[in-house]
């Protein structure tokens, strides 16, 4: 046997375990489908409804969705009427019930000037430093004068004086 047949057999003999491989890979690639096919049938008998039920359910909150936003513009257009009204019993009632109360207020008065009542007060308390309660003032004859300005308590010269701090020049 010469070498070239000997090359020749070798190379026979490697294709065919090359052949009796590559026929192994491909009967285990067609199990391989076949279970691939199996497991997509079964998740599309699973997926299908699913998705036909979302469908379902999200037509059902599109449609609650819409009948919201009806309710929520007649709560608006109801909102907008009540206001509406109650500027306009505003208008109405306001004036006539100030003059009915001024009126009466007015009746009040005159009724008790008739019968002697309304023009005397009963003098204001006194408390012991001469003055009326809530009545400002600095004790018995020194009045707050009207307009008069009012300086701090505790920062004053005579504070200042006591505290032994040094009084400034007046200004």
């Amino acid at each position: 046997m010469s070498a070239d047949h000997a090359a020749v057999l070798a190379a026979s003999i490697t294709s065919a375990v090359v052949t009796v491989v590559l026929l192994g890979v491909v009967f285990v690639l067609v199990r391989r489908v076949r279970d691939l096919r199996a497991a997509v049938d079964e998740l599309r008998g699973e997926a299908v409804p699913l998705v036909r039920d979302a469908r379902v359910i999200a037509d059902q909150a599109a449609t609650e969705l819409v009948r919201v936003g009806d309710v929520l513009d007649s709560a608006e257009a109801v909102s907008t009427t009540v206001d509406s009204a109650s500027r306009l019993a505003y208008r109405v009632f306001s004036n006539p019930v100030v003059k009915v109360l001024a009126y009466g207020t007015g009746m009040g008065s005159a009724l008790r000037r008739l019968v002697g009542r309304g023009t005397r007060r009963s003098p204001a308390p006194v408390r012991s430093n001469g003055q009326a309660p809530g009545q400002p003032g600095r004790g018995p004859g020194h009045p707050v004068r009207p307009g008069a300005r009012r300086r701090g308590g505790a920062g004053g010269r005579r504070a200042r004086e006591r505290a032994g701090r040094p009084v400034e020049a007046s200004r």
